[in-house]
């Protein structure tokens, strides 16, 4: 099946419908505790991410308290979590970052957030469209994968999807279909088994197993 322009309108239209309203499944309450989550969430769930900050939170939900942890306390903290010894390095060097050159607030432009130890496009690009409106794809493992799938995007690397998506759907809807793509590679479009047989683009998806 070759994906035309047109083809590529029906499947947003079509992740719109079901998705849409979608946001984030991570638990914040300020701009700095989505920047953690955010860095806590690489190659960990944001499930497993809500149990860390809920617990950590409350106590450290400052880059001021969060140094006051140093590595060794950060690291029992997010002990449960992925990659937390890395992590818990990064997170205590953006903290001194934020503290010595922003205030202790989270800058709102991509060229700074990237400059933060831990943070790449994908969590720069959350933070921008989360918390300030910004437009922006961020490619995660869902995203990726689904768009591979649907050939709304094609690439080896992150960065060429976010490209393609880019050029696929309009800028205005840009934080949005990042959601919708999200939601569809957890509920149904999984890495393994994907739910072929109850997925609503099953008529349009090049990837489909079901024969129409």
């Amino acid at each position: 099946m070759r994906i035309t322009r047109a083809i590529k309108q029906q499947m947003l239209e079509l992740l719109e419908e079901h998705y849409k309203n979608t946001t984030t499944a991570l638990q914040y309450t300020a701009p700095f505790e989505l920047l953690i989550a955010v860095i806590l969430s690489a190659q960990c769930t944001d499930t497993r991410v809500n149990i860390i900050t809920a617990r950590m939170f409350p106590h450290y939900n400052t880059p001021e308290k969060i140094l006051e942890l140093g590595q060794n306390g950060l690291e029992k903290e997010i002990r449960d979590c992925g990659l937390f010894r890395s992590k818990a390095k990064n997170i205590l060097a953006t903290c001194e970052v934020l503290c010595r050159e922003f205030d202790g607030q989270v800058p709102n432009t991509f060229d700074e957030l990237i400059k933060l130890p831990g943070v790449g496009r994908k969590t720069a690009n959350v933070v921008l469209s989360q918390l300030f409106g910004v437009p922006a794809i961020a490619v995660d493992t869902h995203v990726f994968r689904v768009s591979n799938r649907l050939k709304l995007a094609t690439g080896e690397t992150p960065l060429t999807v976010e490209q393609e998506l880019m050029r696929s759907i309009p800028k205005e809807k840009w934080s949005d279909a990042h959601h919708w793509l999200i939601w569809h590679g957890r509920k149904i479009c999984k890495a393994t088994s994907p739910a072929c047989t109850v997925c609503p683009l099953n008529h349009l998806c090049p990837s489909s197993k079901i024969k129409i």
